[in-house]
């Protein structure tokens, strides 16, 4: 099987790293590679995660910088851009194992855990949406072959989109494997912001990105800080 190296960039996640790296455990067993990467942590994550992860590496703050940086460090011949509040399938590794054979990278569909009525719709659109367009984003778990990231170099330095992004040149090598298989991704986002405030904003995000605004500018005017 292709061994993994699960990339999990964090800033301040203190509250589910453990739980995260714990259900993670059992891919571990089985060869895959877990690397945390800090992007400047205030509440003790790096040392919570150290005993869990194969690695802890330190990196400058964002969230493009830090994936890059687990990168650099990765062994296997497939890599798995993980949310440090995103749960993956229990046979994730083979999921992606299988999927790799006939693809150069991919996603998973995505669930967001919570309450509010809106979120299994926000959740079927984004896996639609990504479905129709091979595009997919960082809350789906996107993995791909090694030598296709490194082809591509990685990861844009942008402090927004570096997801859409990469998906735009990645693909150039072929569409992407859209895995019915479901991540858990948190809607702590869509929860602290509103639900509908949320979908407004995101909306004009990539609205404007699409019409070639600059994601540096994007982030400025919406009050973004690096994540």
């Amino acid at each position: 099987m292709t061994r993994l190296s699960i990339i999990v960039p964090a800033l301040n996640e203190a509250a589910g790293i453990v739980p995260l790296l714990t259900q993670l455990a059992a891919l571990r067993a089985r060869g895959a590679q877990v690397i945390v990467v800090d992007g400047g942590s205030r509440d003790g994550t790096p040392a919570l995660a150290r005993p869990l992860a194969d690695m802890v590496v330190d990196s400058a703050r964002g969230r493009a910088l830090q994936m890059n940086a687990g990168a650099r460090h990765a062994q296997g011949e497939a890599m798995l851009f993980l949310h440090a509040d995103t749960v993956l399938p229990a046979d994730a590794d083979a999921l992606i194992a299988a999927a790799l054979r006939d693809y150069q990278w991919g996603r998973f569909d995505v669930r967001l855990s919570g309450a509010h009525p809106m979120l299994p719709v926000i959740a079927a659109m984004m896996n639609l949406r990504s479905r129709i367009t091979g595009i997919a984003t960082g809350d789906q778990a996107i993995f791909m072959r090694s030598e296709a990231f490194h082809r591509l170099n990685g990861f844009a330095s942008i402090p927004l989109m570096e997801d859409i992004e990469l998906s735009k040149r990645l693909k150039r090598t072929g569409r992407p494997a859209c895995l019915r298989a479901r991540v858990a991704a948190s809607a702590r986002r869509w929860e602290e912001h509103g639900i509908w405030r949320t979908i407004l904003l995101m909306w004009r995000l990539r609205t404007a990105y699409f019409f070639g605004a600059d994601p540096r500018a994007l982030a400025a005017a919406y009050g973004y800080r690096d994540r």
